[in-house]
């Protein structure tokens, strides 16, 4: 039998968004798993009604026929994930202004689960040539940054020292918190941060980094830049950024400024420039050498060509794919001549009697 949605929050048909909103703040504090007494089977159930009666469209196909027909009504599986939110139509709920200061207790520090530490994420500016940035390059980039210890390889433990129970958290890894409030009794758990986690320290501490597991160093990286890396784009290097002892390393991100080109401009996957030719030559037409990035070509300058019009060479722009390439777009600057000669003006003159 299909589940009324309004029954299960209470209110009436014709409650407002406001009435919804209110009616799941009081329900979704009252069920919450993580607080005691708290029913996660309620709980998923209100969810499940406010992430259909809040969202307009999937209220009128629920009011008009009695279920959603774009699915996806809850969450899936078993033990309650805030990340089932965003499949229940949760995008643009603000869980802080529900829970208030609760809100780290109510699933943000992973529902009960402490959170694994990560180390910083570190972004640099990286300054290419032009012709780098269309075609691709590898660059080594020297950083200085926390690293794991090479000596104790990141344990923090002199080399042969024996490990004992961690008294702080007592062998467990991690520490529980418990917080009373007029919403009940909330428990937090976090990482120990004397043992990172692992129940155990070392009897004795390396005497590199001091226990610390990592120390500042610098590192050369090797980067590689893609072809046709636009301007302003970001690269992510995936755990490349500051380590931390116990948990994973940061992220590197590097943000590419090219160099602009003296000739050369790119769209997209091709390349643009300009080509000035003479007056007589777009006339009659001409034969023009280029100096491309793979060499000097030569254009056919067709006659009758007009200012601004652009001629394709096929095949010598932007690598895509597979040795495929964009192509080289040549826009036409015809010169006009500041002086003219006799002779010149008498040619001049004939062109126009004859209504050229």
């Amino acid at each position: 039998m299909a589940k009324d949605y309004y029954q299960v929050l209470g209110i009436a048909r014709g409650a407002t968004k406001d009435d919804i909103k209110k009616a799941f703040r009081k329900l979704a504090h009252q069920y919450h798993p993580d607080k005691q007494g708290g029913d996660e089977a309620k709980f998923k159930e209100v969810s499940e009604a406010y992430s259909i009666l809040s969202d307009e469209k999937k209220r009128a196909e629920y009011d008009s026929y009695g279920h959603v027909f774009g699915g996806g009504q809850g969450t899936q599986g078993g033990g309650f994930d805030f990340s089932g939110f965003n499949a229940a139509g949760f995008e643009d709920l603000d869980l802080g202004s529900i829970f208030g200061e609760f809100g780290d207790l109510f699933g943000t520090q992973g529902g009960g689960r402490a959170r694994q530490k990560r180390g910083r994420d570190i972004s640099i500016d990286l300054e290419i040539p032009f012709r780098e940035a269309i075609f691709g390059i590898e660059r080594k980039i020297l950083l200085a940054k926390l690293g794991e210890c090479q000596v104790c390889k990141g344990t923090g433990a002199k080399e042969k020292t024996e490990f004992i129970t961690c008294s702080t958290c007592n062998g467990n890894g991690k520490i529980r918190e418990t917080r009373n409030s007029i919403f009940g009794t909330f428990t937090n758990v976090r990482l120990c941060t004397v043992c990172n986690g692992t129940g155990k320290i070392p009897k004795e501490k390396c005497q590199t980094c001091r226990g610390a597991g990592v120390l500042r160093r610098e590192e050369e990286i090797t980067v590689t830049i893609p072809p046709g890396l636009d301007n302003g784009e970001v690269i992510r290097l995936g755990g490349m950024g500051e380590a931390v002892q116990g948990g994973a390393s940061g992220d590197l991100y590097i943000k590419v400024h090219v160099l602009s080109h003296h000739v050369f401009q790119k769209e997209g996957s091709n390349l643009v420039m300009p080509l000035q030719i003479k007056l007589s030559d777009a006339l009659l037409g001409m034969e023009y050498p280029v100096d491309t990035f793979d060499g000097t070509i030569t254009v056919k300058i067709p006659s009758g060509v007009s200012f601004g019009e652009v001629l394709r060479v096929r095949g010598k722009g932007v690598p895509i794919d597979r040795g495929r390439r964009g192509d080289l777009l040549i826009k036409i600057i015809i010169q006009l001549p500041n002086k003219l000669s006799k002779k010149a003006k008498e040619l001049l003159e004939g062109l126009r009697e004859e209504g050229i």
